[in-house]
């Protein structure tokens, strides 16, 4: 499974990329505010460090304009990934963009039959967002469930990208049901490698080396 990092925090994103840890980026307009920098200036920073798809948001709900934006944002570098919205303008805005060859993440993701039209407009990615569905008593995974189970039905090659995921398990029940894609803020990953079991292990190997007296270097 792929890992995004879900930030325009040029330090972040870099430091988790020195580790091997990010396949790509995903950004928004939230994210662009957050960062309190030009969104041409910081997404060109972005896609100088990370190799993988950098997804770029348009803003226009109208799909002419969409598409505009979507040209505009994809001169930036050859890694952008025009990112529209789930409306009819913003399947409309995915069809030509695909078409012209540019990679393009369909956002705002709620249901199955939304990842299938996207599917059929040709989206690179789909979004569907996990935290958003939770925060009404729905369960986010159930969605990426659905949504691998009709994929692989029509051998659909657009790649699930579960967004809007906010805990560890939420990385761990993706992986399990097969979403080829998370993304998740920086912090989020971090937290992956912790475990209050480990801190114990190491604690305790800690204290019993301290009592030999030797050591390494």
């Amino acid at each position: 499974m792929k890992f995004f990092v879900d930030s325009a925090d040029i330090a972040a994103i870099k430091d988790l990329n020195d580790l091997g840890m990010v396949d790509g980026v995903t950004t928004n307009p939230s994210l662009i505010l957050k960062s309190g920098r030009d969104i041409l200036e910081v997404t060109k920073e972005i896609c100088d460090i990370v190799d993988g798809p950098v997804s770029a948001e348009v803003v226009a709900t109208e799909a002419e304009t969409m598409i505009e934006e979507g040209r505009k944002l994809a001169k930036i570098a050859d890694n952008i990934a025009v990112k529209v919205p789930l409306t009819w303008d913003g399947l409309k805005a995915c069809k030509v963009l695909s078409d012209e060859g540019r990679m393009v993440n369909v956002t705002l993701c709620f249901s199955v039959n939304q990842a299938l039209l996207a599917a059929k407009a040709g989206a690179t990615f789909i979004s569907p967002f996990i935290g958003r569905l939770d925060d009404i008593n729905i369960d986010g995974m159930d969605l990426i469930e659905d949504i691998r189970t009709v994929y692989d039905n029509f051998d659909f090659t657009t790649q699930i990208l579960a967004a809007s995921i906010r805990t560890v398990n939420h990385v761990a029940d993706s992986a399990r049901i097969g979403a080829d894609v998370i993304t998740a803020p920086p912090e989020v990953i971090r937290k992956l490698a912790d475990h209050p079991l480990t801190d114990k292990g190491l604690a305790t190997f800690l204290a019993d080396w301290e009592k030999t007296g030797q050591k390494i270097l």
